[in-house]
């Protein structure tokens, strides 16, 4: 075997080596596109949901005169967040949890997204990702747990969107973007377009359920 051909040989094998690397690495933020089956933890997603016809503005309207907004429901196995008018689920859309999605939220860092009773208290028109509403944990429950713990409960839990401020300026078709795998620190990620209509129909004060 020549000099040439083990260096060719050792050149591919590198090159196999570095892309299956950066495709571990950044898989998570594949897209996510309708009809998909979708994997978290090579577990297995379910793929009863899928992305909601955008609204308009005349239909949103008609939402908040007709059926406001009561509470928000998330289902944390099925990957949905639901919008409810009393008993009445109003929409559905497809979300993304934390990166250790499975159990509630005990400690800052650990990649779980809460789970119990909470309040949506507040809004951020200038989130990093897109707009976000802010979810009122850690609450008293919580905090006790994690000083029982020693530990920071940690907070700034949100629904917010899947593409930065940034990376929507230069490119506006993210505004459909969703990543096929779990990838946030907690909080719950809907692709931008569903952000608007959640930011247009959802107040302050709005109770938020969120289900293992």
């Amino acid at each position: 075997m020549n000099k040439k051909y083990i260096f060719v040989l050792g050149f591919i094998t590198l090159l196999i080596m570095t892309c299956g690397g950066l495709y571990w690495k950044y898989q998570k933020f594949i897209p996510t596109l309708p009809n998909q089956v979708e994997f978290s933890h090579q577990v297995e997603l379910p793929n009863q949901v899928q992305f909601p016809k955008t609204l308009s503005d005349i239909e949103i309207t008609d939402i908040r005169k007709q059926t406001p907004i009561s509470s928000i429901h998330v289902y944390k196995a099925a990957r949905v967040v639901k919008l409810l008018h009393q008993d009445q689920v109003i929409r559905n859309y497809p979300m993304r949890l934390g990166f250790d999605p499975i159990g509630h939220k005990i400690q800052e860092g650990d990649g779980k997204t809460p789970e119990g009773r909470y309040v949506i208290d507040w809004r951020n028109g200038q989130s990093a990702f897109y707009k976000s509403l802010h979810i009122s944990y850690p609450n008293q429950q919580d905090k006790a747990t994690a000083a029982r713990l020693g530990v920071s409960a940690g907070g700034d839990v949100m629904i917010h969107g899947s593409a930065t401020s940034k990376q929507m300026e230069k490119l506006p078709k993210l505004m459909d973007y969703m990543p096929q795998q779990d990838w946030t620190w907690g909080c719950i990620a809907v692709r931008n377009v569903d952000m608007d209509e959640i930011w247009k129909l959802v107040d302050n004060g709005t109770i938020i359920e969120i289900y293992p």
